[in-house]
């Protein structure tokens, strides 16, 4: 039985609740119901009318607006969404009973026998674990996306049969996970992010993340970023007991992926060396080097042919605002970067544009440091576009070092004051660094709004 999951005789009647009833939620609870557990799902929010549909189609018993403690109290496993903070008062109340708080994955990962390809990182997790599964797709694999993608990986475990699965991985999703462990690791890079839910301890952060390679043994990998601060220092006193490839632009390493004359270079024990020009990347920019590196050497680890990685990596196609080209009109280029809701997923949006930008940014600020903007906005962004209700932090950040500061709040208002504002040849750039909340339902229906304002154009 794998990953310590419990026996069929161990399962029945055993009551798992369920905290959130979203993908990760209504997944857990159909590979839960499935393996003969008695589950119930609470959602203090509403329950979106699929996903109440699916859970009465399979039988699960759920409350929405509300948690019962006297439906929850009693659980002998609480699986909870990673939206959910360990501060709430429900999850307080499960913790003092001393029942155990687990992730969908964690769960998800005890009734698989797959090979797990685990991606985390502060940024650009989405787009590594999507270029992964296009290679791995691309060469034949049987292979599943899942975590912050798509289909929950609970719901995959239940109802496909992949022999490979590409994991994306937030640190919530790491927080709750114990006895889980990756086939292959990948840890892109650590800068400050959520700190409000580790306690403004970046030491907390950096363990949480450091979370993808607990019970890793020496038949394991573990591929990193060796030009990041914070995994560096880390790794200094840490024990970890995987094989290590690590990835750098600024010097040579073994066993892992370099930068050689604008080659990437991928040299690891057990398959034929691999090189391939930056310039037939499909992703541009300095950090889709490091997130290509990430993914050509799982590929060559998984003994993939370089000429089926070098076309892979050569068309694919970014995911949905994450530095989407939007269209380009009268001479203008429009992307949607609504997905960078933090300052260094700007910063990588920044550094990859190679033109003048008109910066559309703003919404909920989390506390942001905009420091390490400065030097890129003093040289590339002409004008400052604030979407969002409280533009006052970006205001004091910015306003010395750009010509044109505007406030706006709506997708239209902003997209034709940019379009106004930029010259023939500039770049019209949403990448808010700001959670969306304050006058959209998602990052998805404020980059949704801004394309759909670009077309009206």
């Amino acid at each position: 039985m794998p990953h310590d999951a419990p026996s069929p005789s161990e399962r029945a009647g055993v009551r798992l609740v369920i905290l959130g009833a979203g993908e990760s939620g209504v997944g857990a609870a159909i590979l839960a119901k499935q393996q003969g557990f008695d589950v119930f799902v609470s959602d203090f929010g509403a329950i979106k009318e699929k996903y109440q549909q699916e859970l009465k189609s399979f039988n699960i018993a759920f409350e929405e607006k509300q948690h019962s403690e006297d439906l929850i109290l009693n659980a002998s496993e609480v699986i909870k969404s990673p939206g959910i903070a360990d501060k709430v008062s429900i999850v307080k109340k499960i913790k003092e009973k001393g029942i155990s708080v687990i992730s969908e994955i964690e769960f998800a990962g005890r009734y698989t026998q797959a090979k797990l390809i685990c991606i985390t990182g502060s940024n650009g997790k989405s787009t590594t674990t999507m270029l992964t599964y296009h290679i791995l797709k691309q060469a034949g694999f049987n292979v599943g996306l899942a975590g912050n993608i798509g289909n929950s990986f609970a719901r995959q475990v239940a109802q496909e049969n992949f022999d490979h699965y590409v994991i994306e991985l937030s640190s919530f999703m790491l927080d709750d996970m114990y006895r889980f462990k990756a086939d292959v690791a990948v840890l892109l890079n650590i800068t400050p992010d959520h700190l409000d839910r580790y306690g403004y301890e970046m030491s907390n952060y950096v363990k949480s993340k450091f979370r993808v390679v607990q019970n890793q043994t020496a038949a394991d990998h573990f591929i990193y970023c060796d030009d990041d601060p914070e995994i560096k220092a880390f790794m200094a006193t840490a024990d970890i007991k995987s094989q290590k490839h690590p990835f750098s632009i600024e010097h040579e390493v073994e066993n892992g992926a370099f930068l050689k004359s604008d080659k990437i270079m991928i040299n690891l024990s057990n398959s034929d060396q691999f090189d391939m020009t930056i310039n037939d990347l499909a992703l541009q920019g300095k950090h889709n080097v490091y997130n290509s590196m990430a993914s050509g050497i799982v590929s060559k680890m998984l003994e993939i042919r370089n000429e089926s990685v070098r076309e892979s990596m050569g068309n694919y196609k970014n995911i949905a605002h994450r530095l989407e080209f939007v269209a380009n009109i009268s001479g203008i280029t429009f992307i949607n970067d609504s997905k960078a809701t933090n300052v260094n997923s700007v910063w990588y949006a920044l550094e990859s544009i190679n033109t003048d930008v008109v910066l559309i940014m703003g919404g909920v600020d989390k506390g942001n440091d905009y420091s390490m903007l400065l030097d890129l906005v003093k040289q590339k962004v002409k004008a400052i576009i604030c979407l969002g209700k409280d533009n006052k932090a970006i205001h004091d950040a910015f306003e010395d070092h750009v010509e044109v500061m505007v406030n706006t709040f709506s997708a239209r208002e902003a997209v034709e004051i940019a379009y106004h504002l930029a010259k023939k040849g500039s770049t019209v750039l949403l990448s808010p660094a700001c959670a969306s909340f304050d006058l959209f339902s998602s990052y998805e229906d404020r980059g949704n709004q801004f394309k759909a304002a670009v077309k009206e154009l």
